[in-house]
């Protein structure tokens, strides 16, 4: 059984300062669990938008504060911004339909869409024209580590456990190079948080090793947070389907119609945010995330795993 121990502390010390507060309240009052019944918000209650903390969460607050202001305007009814200290957080706000719409990653969407009735609709698409990112991982730019099967016995950050790109897809990988589980491979499997936390974990030296993406890891070179010469990319995965927009599925259909409408058409009035440098946003369904479930499924990860 995976153990969290968070890093946070340990590798966000030299960005406490910049951050200032991360964690949003949570500001809706509690409402029924969640239920295939169509559920309306009423033309002028808030919607409420999850983020999930990727990165800290005002990093992701910022990014997508544009898209927020713009959905707003379109809607002609307040957005509010959801955010909790991890995956599972958001996931539970949707299920107790504290969320309406929700920005997940490929798979912390599938364990949504089991808990909480999330639909995806949306996706972002990079200046590569791509929808698709990849996982990776780093280590320090001295480590002799060559291979991931030169992380048996080491200490390892992943993000969180429902993060696709910083558990499920490295998971898969070091199954498939070398016939365990992380947690059976690696003398210590640790969860950093975030995606920035992991790195910084690996910048510092407090892991051997982390789990990261190729949307976070540029972003932080070109910031100057870390460098080639303190963080090298020991190896790539295969592409995975981008992170979605959602909307819980009880929401009513008026209500998703005008969302997804306004953000596939956001491109054509303003410059589009989100995670990465998205510059448009392309239609998303369940069917594109089949690659998600069936990982899940050939690893044999069961819920409590990865709703930590």
């Amino acid at each position: 059984m995976l153990r969290r121990k968070s890093l946070l502390f340990i590798a966000l010390l030299p960005l406490l300062g910049a951050c200032g507060s991360q964690i949003a309240s949570k500001e809706t009052a509690p409402t029924p669990e969640y239920s295939a019944t169509p559920v309306s918000t009423g033309e002028n209650s808030a919607i409420i938008m999850g983020l999930i903390p990727a990165e800290n969460n005002q990093e992701i607050a910022n990014k997508f504060e544009p898209m927020r202001k713009y959905i707003e305007d379109k809607l002609g009814r307040p957005v509010k911004v959801f955010q909790a200290t991890d995956y599972a957080g958001v996931i539970e706000g949707m299920k107790k339909n504290r969320v309406d719409i929700a920005w997940f990653g490929p798979l912390s969407y599938v364990l949504a869409e089991q808990e909480a009735g999330a639909e995806a609709f949306a996706v972002g698409v990079l200046k590569s024209g791509k929808s698709t990112y990849r996982s990776l991982f780093v280590v320090p730019g001295d480590s002799p580590i060559k291979s991931l099967l030169d992380l048996k016995g080491k200490n390892v950050a992943f993000v969180d456990p429902a993060s696709t790109s910083g558990a499920l897809m490295p998971t898969y990988m070091i199954k498939k190079a070398t016939g365990k589980m992380p947690q059976d491979f690696f003398g210590k499997l640790t969860y950093a948080g975030s995606h920035d936390a992991a790195e910084l974990a690996v910048k510092n030296k407090t892991v051997d090793a982390a789990a990261d993406n190729d949307i976070t890891y540029p972003k932080m070179l070109t910031k100057g947070l870390i460098s080639k010469e303190s963080n090298r990319v020991l190896v790539y995965s295969d592409p995975l389907p981008g992170s979605p927009l959602t909307y819980r599925r009880s929401l009513d259909d008026t209500t998703k119609k005008k969302i997804k409408e306004a953000i596939l058409a956001a491109d054509k009035e303003i410059k589009v945010s989100g995670y990465g440098d998205i510059i448009r946003y392309d239609a998303a369904t369940p069917a594109d995330y089949q690659k998600i479930r069936d990982m899940v499924k050939e690893l044999g990860l069961k819920r409590e795993q990865m709703l930590k």
